[in-house]
């Protein structure tokens, strides 16, 4: 009796460190992959990926169109052609309705379309399923309640010398599936600083990717190629500002990149350039009721790389791809941080991995050293879950030699941790990424580019919150206390 008494106590006093011991990587496990080239449609790729709760479906677009998988083994269930529309850009999901990102079939700085699915028939939805937008749609997203989707209207020109489309956000009123405003940042009020104006940049602000709040009231937008960010009150449908994201200093300790991709080694160390953050995937949650913002500083040019060339000489930053205009004589300035960063809501810097993802990729020995001159690792997307009261960040990164997600806990903004890389054989280049719950465990759905592939994981099964392992701990305590006394009556 007395040992069971013990080892009922030694039970019981373990289950809080086995409760914090569960992480979000806990019985990771890839389930599938499947290889988009297996549709047999031309041109079928994997970009971007959502989920629908709905049918346990996941939706792959890829230029051509979208392939609907079965989340449960990864097979094809449908192809959806939408190359009769145009080509599709991105797509989001939210209660049944699967939104498309289209831009126009014959000339991409006119009008996009967003056209709407029906999740269970996978057919046009009933009602209104045809919404015009700006020039070249590349993102869109639904606010956390659906009542409203969002898209980032790129508008990137074909021609530089020629005609510019503005640069937009669509809203769209989902009651009546209608476009309630159309939003642009050229008279936005500015801040920040190292925010590439037109005469810089060559553009007007190109939407690249948008986060939501908590509460709907903002919408936050990527402007890329501006290395700006982009804030909309979604209440009054206004642009609210644009605020410059600054730049960062390679020859400070922790942010020390590998210049050279002709050197014949890699090593990173400090380098007299500053690069510009140029965020593409942005993401935003709440840390002690404020709102923060998740960014992978990828960097990028104007499509026509009329902004860059390569420094020359015999320095260290010889071989990098500088952005011209900006950069000046004792001040060398590149494209991309090589890192992500957390910021408020007001932009203000909370947090930066510095040179942390190049240098996992190179412990992990998957670092491309043909991309050291060029953005390094390139971080690209961005995708959040809460597992088990932890705030989790997967970080795509495009350029490394195997598919690559970092993955970071950063539930608390000044206090992140590195947990772990999820690296994928056979996959190259991560576009989308995709975190979900369904039937009690975590998931991660990767659309990789480079090889048209899409790999889902299965990541930690839920556990109990704290409050729920007190209650636990009591009830085991009282099983515990009326096995003793039933064994033992006075």
């Amino acid at each position: 009796m007395k040992k069971r008494i013990i080892s009922a106590a030694i039970t019981l006093a373990f289950l809080p460190a086995m409760a914090s011991a569960a992480s979000a990587l806990s019985g990771l496990e890839k389930l599938w992959t499947y290889n988009h080239a297996s549709t047999g449609v031309a041109g079928q790729t994997s970009e971007i990926v959502a989920f629908d709760s709905l049918t346990n479906s996941l939706w792959v677009a890829g230029v051509a169109g979208v392939d609907v998988l079965h989340a449960s083994n990864g097979s094809l269930i449908q192809h959806i052609n939408t190359s009769i529309y145009g080509s599709i850009n991105s797509v989001a999901i939210h209660n049944g309705v699967a939104a498309f990102a289209i831009e126009n079939t014959t000339d991409r700085t006119q009008p996009g379309v967003v056209k709407l699915f029906d999740t269970s028939t996978r057919s046009l939805s009933a009602g209104v399923n045809s919404i015009n937008v700006g020039a070249l749609p590349d993102m869109l997203t639904f606010t956390h309640d659906g009542s409203k989707l969002l898209v980032a209207n790129e508008g990137t020109p074909t021609n530089y010398s020629g005609y510019d489309p503005v640069g937009s956000v669509s809203i769209i009123d989902m009651s009546n599936r209608a476009v309630a405003a159309t939003v642009n940042f050229n008279h936005a009020a500015v801040s920040g600083t190292d925010l590439r104006p037109k005469s810089v940049a060559g553009m007007d602000y190109e939407p690249e990717y948008i986060a939501v709040s908590k509460d709907g009231s903002k919408a936050f937008v990527s402007l890329q190629e501006a290395n700006g960010l982009g804030v909309i009150n979604l209440n009054t449908h206004q642009a609210e500002q644009v605020i410059g994201l600054g730049s960062k200093d390679f020859s400070q300790p922790g942010n020390y990149i590998d210049p050279s991709d002709r050197d014949g080694k890699i090593e990173l160390r400090p380098v007299a350039a500053r690069g510009l953050y140029q965020p593409d995937g942005i993401a935003a949650y709440e840390s002690k009721g404020l709102t923060y913002l998740v960014l992978a500083n990828e960097g990028d040019t104007r499509e026509d790389e009329a902004d860059k060339k390569r420094l020359g000489g015999a320095g260290d930053a010889s071989r990098l791809n500088i952005a011209s205009p900006d950069t000046k004589p004792g001040d060398v300035v590149t494209f991309g941080a090589r890192s992500f960063s957390i910021r408020d809501q007001d932009g203000n810097l909370v947090f930066d991995s510095g040179n942390q993802l190049d240098a996992k990729a190179i412990a992990l020995g998957i670092y491309d050293d043909g991309r050291s001159d060029d953005k390094g690792v390139e971080p690209e997307g961005v995708e959040l879950l809460e597992i088990n009261g932890r705030t989790i960040a997967f970080i795509g990164l495009e350029r490394t030699l195997k598919s690559a997600i970092a993955v970071y806990d950063i539930t608390d903004p000044t206090n992140v941790s590195y947990l772990d890389m999820i690296v994928t054989d056979g996959d190259l280049a991560p576009e989308g990424i995709k975190g979900y719950f369904h039937d009690g465990h975590y998931y991660l759905s990767i659309a990789n580019e480079g090889t048209s592939t899409t790999s889902l994981y299965r990541l930690a099964a839920a556990v109990p919150e704290p409050s729920t392992w007190g209650m636990l701990l009591g009830g085991l305590g009282m099983m515990g206390w009326m096995g003793y006394r039933r064994r033992n009556p006075r």
